[in-house]
C-alpha cells in the first residue's frame, strides 16, 4: 500500500511553511544550476524529463516566476518502506483554500483555488517526468507584479549564499535546466554527454536564429519525445546560453542504422552552400537502394571541436555503434574529426561532391571543355592506379596546370575519393562509376539556401513521411508484382526470386551487358586461380563503340571471383564480366557469398532472426524497444499486405494492449 502525503504552503508566511521531507527542504537549488538566462523559458509540456526533484521544481519555480505567480509542494506521495517520494504535484501558490481559522483576528483569503499545476512522477533511472499540465490560472497572473512570492524567494535566497557580495543576483535562470530538460531525454543510460570545449572559444560560435526559431526547434522536440518514446535529441550549449549546436534523431532513424550500418555519408551540403540553415545530415543506403535518413543536427561553426561534438552525439545516439565507411566532403576539419570519433573506419571523400565543383573551380580556365573531358576519363574509365597517374599527369601537363591548387588538393587526397584507390573498400552504391551517378541529397527539393530554421522544422515531418511511404510502397510493389525476365539467363531467374525490385532490376542490366561481351579467354594459371580477360563493347565518345579488355580472377575451389571493374565492391552485385566467367565454367547459380543480405526483399525477418538479444537490459527502454521493434516489423510488414491480413493484425494488436491494461490494474 502506498502512503500518500500531502502539503500545503502559503503564499508568503514564514510561519506556515511546511517541511514535506522532514529535514530537507524542497528549495535547496545549487548555485551551479542558476545563471543569467534570456526571459521565456519553456513551457511545462508533458514528457519533460529531470535528473531529479529540485530540478523539476526549478524548473516550474524560475517559469513561475517569469509569468508572475508563485508555486508550491501541494501533495506528495511516498513509497511506505523506502520513504521515498515518487510522485508530487506543483501547484500555484493560489491552488486551494486555508483551513478556516478559529482566531480572532484571522489572516484574510488569500488563494483562489487555481487550477495552474504540474504532476510529476518518477520513472526509468530515477528520472522525473512531467506527466499532467494545466496552465490556465482563474486569476490575474503578471511578471510585472510587485508580490513577492515565497518560492521565487527561496530561489534569490539560495543563490546569493554562493554569489560573491559584489555581484549581487538581480535574475535567477537555468542553464544547467536546459542541459537536463533537452540534452538527457534520450533512455539509454548516457546521461553525461561528455563534450569537446575549445579553450580559446569564439562567444560568436553559435546558430543564428532568427525570431520564432528557437521556439518551432524546441516545440517540435517536445512533440516528437510525446509521440516517439525512442526520440533522441541533444543540445550544445555554451556558458552564456548561446545554443552552439543541435542532434536530433527519431525512432525510425535509430532503427534503420540497426540494419543499414555498413556505410554512412555525413551530408554537409548545406554548410558547404552556405545556406542559412548549417544543416548536416546522416545518410545510409537502404535494401531498396534508397537513400535513408539516419540522424540530422545544426552545427553552430565548421571547426573540429563542433564536427567532434555532433559525430559524439550522433554515435551516443546509435548506442556506440560506428559505421565501417565514413563518406564526407572535402574537407580538413572534417578529416580530422572523422579520425578522433571514429578512428577504426574507413574514411572516403564524396566522388559526387567533388565532380559537382569542377565547373566552379576549373570552368573559368581555356580550354574547360577538354580539361574536364580528362579529368572525367582519368577518374571513371581508370582500371588500374598505373592508367590513372598517367591520365592525370598528361591532363596537367597539356592545359598547365602545375599551379592550381584545387587541382593540386585533390591529387593529394587521390586515395580519399578516385574509385581506382578505393577498390579494397565496400561502398554498396554510394560511390559513382560514371559521369552523372549518384543518389540525390535527403532533403533535395525541400531546402533551399534561404529556408530558415522554422520552415526546416514545418517541412521536416513532411519529408520523412514521404521517404517512408516510398519505401512502404516499394515493400509493397516487391512483395506483390512478378519481375519481367529480359534472358533466359538462370542467374536472372535466380535472384528475380531474391532481390528487391530496384536491385533486381540494376543486377538485370548486368545481366543483358552479358551479351556485349564477348571473346572470353583464359590468359593464366597459378595454382587453383584462373586469370581471364573479358573483351565489352563500349561506348567511347558520344554514340562511337569501342572495345575495353577487363581481367577476372576466378578461384575454382571456393568459386571466388573478382573482376578488375570491381563494380561488387562499389554496388554490391556481381559485374557482366564476372557472371560471363561463371557462365564460361558452367556454373549456373551465383555463389551465395555474392547475394548481399541487404538487398535481400525479406532482409528485416531475416535480420530478426539471426540477431537475437540474450542479455537485454531490462532496466534500459532503448534495447528493449529495439528489440520489440524488429519483432513486431514482420508483423507491420505481413499486416499490410492486405485488406485481411490488415483486420487479423489489429485485432492481435487491439488484445495484446488489453492485456498490457489488465496487468497494469493488478499491479496497482
Amino acid at each position: 500500500m502506498e502512503e500518500v502525503c500531502l502539503n500545503s504552503e502559503p503564499l508568503f508566511d514564514e510561519s506556515d511553511e511546511v517541511d514535506v521531507e522532514g529535514n530537507s527542504s524542497v528549495a535547496e537549488h545549487d548555485l551551479e544550476s542558476l545563471n543569467s538566462q534570456p526571459n521565456n523559458s519553456p513551457l511545462p509540456t508533458v514528457g519533460l524529463e529531470f535528473d531529479s526533484f529540485d530540478e523539476v521544481y526549478n524548473f516550474y519555480n524560475i517559469y513561475a516566476k517569469e509569468q508572475g505567480f508563485g508555486i508550491r509542494v501541494s501533495n506528495s506521495w511516498f513509497r511506505l518502506k523506502k520513504k521515498e517520494r515518487y510522485r508530487a504535484k506543483l501547484s500555484c501558490s493560489s491552488a486551494g483554500f486555508k483551513k478556516k481559522s478559529e482566531a480572532n483576528n484571522p489572516r484574510p483569503e488569500t488563494r483562489t483555488g487555481c487550477p495552474a499545476m504540474i504532476v510529476i512522477r518518477m520513472v526509468e533511472s530515477n528520472r522525473w517526468r512531467i506527466v499532467e499540465v494545466e496552465l490556465q490560472h482563474n486569476h490575474q497572473v503578471s511578471p510585472q507584479s510587485k508580490r513577492f512570492y515565497k518560492s521565487h524567494k527561496k530561489m534569490i535566497v539560495e543563490a546569493s549564499k554562493s554569489q560573491p557580495p559584489s555581484e549581487p543576483v538581480t535574475e535567477v535562470h537555468t542553464i544547467k535546466l536546459y542541459r537536463t530538460t533537452v540534452m538527457d531525454v534520450d533512455y539509454n543510460g548516457y546521461s553525461n554527454f561528455e563534450e569537446s570545449r575549445d579553450t580559446n572559444f569564439d562567444k560568436l560560435k553559435y546558430l543564428e536564429l532568427r525570431e520564432g526559431d528557437a521556439s518551432a526547434i524546441y516545440n517540435y522536440f517536445c512533440r516528437m519525445k510525446l509521440t516517439d518514446p525512442n526520440f533522441f535529441y541533444l543540445f550544445d550549449i555554451d556558458d552564456d546560453g548561446h545554443l552552439k549546436n543541435v542532434f536530433w534523431a527519431d525512432s525510425r532513424s535509430r532503427i534503420a542504422y540497426n540494419y543499414f550500418n555498413d556505410i554512412v555519408t555525413i551530408d554537409t551540403t548545406c554548410l558547404a552552400n552556405k545556406y542559412e540553415i548549417p544543416l548536416i545530415s546522416f545518410v545510409g543506403v537502404n535494401h531498396h537502394g534508397h537513400s535513408v535518413l539516419l540522424g540530422c543536427g545544426f552545427l553552430g561553426h565548421e571547426s573540429v571541436d563542433y564536427f567532434v561534438w555532433i559525430f559524439k552525439a550522433w554515435l551516443q545516439c546509435m548506442l556506440g555503434h560506428p559505421p565501417h565507411v565514413v563518406i564526407t566532403d572535402q574537407c580538413k576539419p572534417l578529416q580530422i574529426a572523422v579520425a578522433q570519433v571514429f578512428p577504426h573506419a574507413r574514411h572516403c571523400y564524396s566522388l559526387q561532391y567533388i565532380m559537382q565543383r569542377v565547373p566552379e573551380k576549373l570552368g573559368g580556365l581555356q580550354g574547360y571543355e577538354e580539361i574536364r573531358r580528362q579529368l572525367y576519363n582519368a577518374v571513371y574509365e581508370s582500371l588500374k592506379i598505373v592508367e590513372f597517374e598517367s591520365s592525370w599527369a598528361d591532363m596537367i601537363k597539356c592545359h598547365g596546370l602545375v599551379d592550381n591548387k584545387w587541382l593540386q588538393t585533390l591529387y593529394k587526397d587521390r586515395h580519399l575519393w578516385v574509385p581506382v584507390y578505393l577498390k579494397d573498400a565496400f561502398f554498396i552504391g554510394l560511390i559513382p562509376t560514371k559521369e552523372n551517378e549518384g543518389l540525390t541529397a535527403f532533403f533535395d527539393g525541400y531546402v533551399h539556401k534561404h529556408t530558415s530554421f522554422k520552415e526546416f522544422v514545418d517541412k521536416y515531418d513532411l519529408v520523412l513521411h514521404r521517404k517512408h511511404l516510398k519505401e512502404a510502397m516499394a515493400d509493397l510493389e516487391t512483395r506483390n508484382v512478378s519481375f519481367e525476365l529480359k534472358t533466359r539467363c538462370n542467374f536472372e531467374v535466380q535472384l528475380a526470386k531474391v532481390y528487391t525490385k530496384e536491385i533486381f532490376q540494376k543486377f538485370q542490366s548486368e545481366v543483358e551487358g552479358m551479351y556485349s561481351c564477348f571473346n572470353t579467354r583464359q590468359v593464366s594459371v597459378n595454382g587453383s586461380i584462373i586469370t581471364y580477360v573479358v573483351k565489352e563493347r563500349v561506348e567511347v565518345e558520344g554514340n562511337e563503340k569501342g572495345v575495353k579488355s577487363f581481367e577476372v580472377l576466378y578461384e575454382t575451389t571456393e568459386l571466388d571471383i573478382r573482376c578488375i571493374c570491381s563494380l561488387f565492391n562499389y554496388k554490391g552485385y556481381l559485374c557482366r564480366h564476372a557472371l560471363n566467367v561463371l557462365n564460361y565454367n558452367g556454373i549456373e547459380e551465383i555463389p551465395s557469398r555474392y547475394i548481399l543480405h541487404r538487398w535481400r526483399r525479406d532482409f528485416k525477418q531475416m535480420f530478426n532472426q539471426f540477431h537475437v538479444y540474450d542479455n537485454v537490459d531490462s532496466h534500459n527502454p532503448v534495447p528493449l524497444y529495439t528489440r520489440l521493434f524488429n519483432s513486431a516489423l514482420p508483423v507491420l510488414e505481413v499486416g499490410a499486405q492486405s485488406q485481411e491480413h490488415y483486420m487479423v493484425a489489429l485485432k492481435e494488436l487491439e488484445e495484446l494492449l488489453g492485456k498490457f491494461d489488465i496487468e497494469d490494474n493488478n499491479i496497482m
